[in-house]
């Protein structure tokens, strides 16, 4: 059964949505063991699934970096995830990636020169827009919101809406102190049936409706 009266949807289910396989729950891919993605984000993709995995552009595993997504984030076709195998040294007389190739090539990336900025992390409900793309070692802050085409070179507020190339912050959905406030009730980790007893603070109230809820 696709649907539970008090649960809402399955998160098990690969394609939540009955007649709409472009529609799927990541979790239930069989991803790498370097990326990982919480329970109810989805992605949704006319080219089905597997687009959302070929859109993980250089992740090489021996480069060590992890794609991270949070749960209940909303990723829009054509979403694309850059990694940290396609950065290249820029402080070298070439910028070609020898060590890639493996065998005696390997042995040419002194004291690990090689550019790594780190994991990419996407925070708790986020919305990426249609054709954005997130560059290595970004940070995404939970409830933050990427337009469509936006290329995401730099870390993203949490509840911030970016857009752009690089993108830059077009507003804050919430005062500073109203954010700290949605951080502290994180409803993104609340179990399935108390998101369904309060859906309505969480997609239709306010913060103080929200908080009230919490403390239920």
């Amino acid at each position: 059964m696709a649907h539970d009266a008090t649960t809402g949807p399955d998160p098990a289910l690969l394609h939540p949505l009955a007649a709409h396989p472009r529609v799927t729950f990541l979790g239930n891919l069989d991803l790498p063991p370097n990326v990982a993605v919480g329970a109810y984000s989805y992605y949704d993709d006319p080219a089905g699934p597997q687009a959302f995995l070929d859109n993980i552009l250089y992740h090489f595993a021996f480069l060590g970096d992890r794609l991270v997504i949070g749960r209940f984030c909303a990723i829009a076709t054509g979403v694309r995830f850059l990694m940290n195998g396609g950065n290249h040294r820029l402080d070298a007389p070439s910028t070609y990636p020898f060590l890639v190739f493996g065998g005696a090539w390997a042995a040419y990336d002194p004291a690990g020169k090689f550019p790594n900025r780190g994991d990419t992390v996407i925070g708790n409900d986020v919305w990426l827009g249609y054709d954005a793309t997130v560059l290595p070692g970004v940070t995404i802050g939970d409830g933050a919101v990427v337009a469509a085409g936006s290329v995401v070179s730099a870390d993203v507020p949490p509840y911030a809406i970016v857009a752009g190339n690089p993108a830059r912050v077009v507003r804050m959905r919430f005062s500073g102190t109203e954010i700290a406030r949605l951080r502290a009730i994180a409803w993104w980790d609340w179990d399935a049936a108390r998101i369904t007893r309060h859906l309505g603070a969480i997609s239709d109230g306010d913060v103080d409706r929200l908080e009230e809820a919490a403390s239920a």
